[in-house]
């Protein structure tokens, strides 16, 4: 069973920071891309970044500038320092991880539970 634990969320005020981190945990063999996403009340999830084992990063246009994704390969960790936070920023953000297991073929897809991010103006 594999299992992704987030903590760093919370309530900042417009200009702050915050850092999330996510870490996955259980009998894996390879943690592929990971990813944040986030999703507020009503609208689809939307990808926030995202990180290949090469550390190749991609980013939504909003957060472009202001957040970013790193890894740590030995932890199967994924971390999202947010920076210039802006109150359009308050969401649930999740962290996601395409982990290989040794027990089946294949990549399998893994979400955290999801921490609250609120902004206030």
């Amino acid at each position: 069973q594999v299992q992704l634990g987030e903590s760093g969320g919370g309530l900042v005020q417009a200009g702050g920071s915050l850092k999330l981190s996510c870490e996955a945990s259980g009998t894996i063999l390879r943690v592929n891309r990971m990813a944040w996403y986030r999703q507020v009340p009503g609208k689809q999830r939307e990808l926030v970044a995202t990180i290949s084992v090469h550390h190749t990063t991609v980013y939504s246009d909003s957060v472009k500038g202001r957040f970013t994704i790193s890894r740590d390969i030995a932890k199967n960790a994924v971390y999202l320092q947010m920076d210039k936070l802006k109150p359009e920023d308050t969401a649930v953000y999740y962290c996601y991880s395409g982990v290989e297991l040794p027990s089946r073929a294949g990549q399998f897809d893994y979400w955290g539970q999801g921490t609250q991010v609120t902004v206030s103006s």
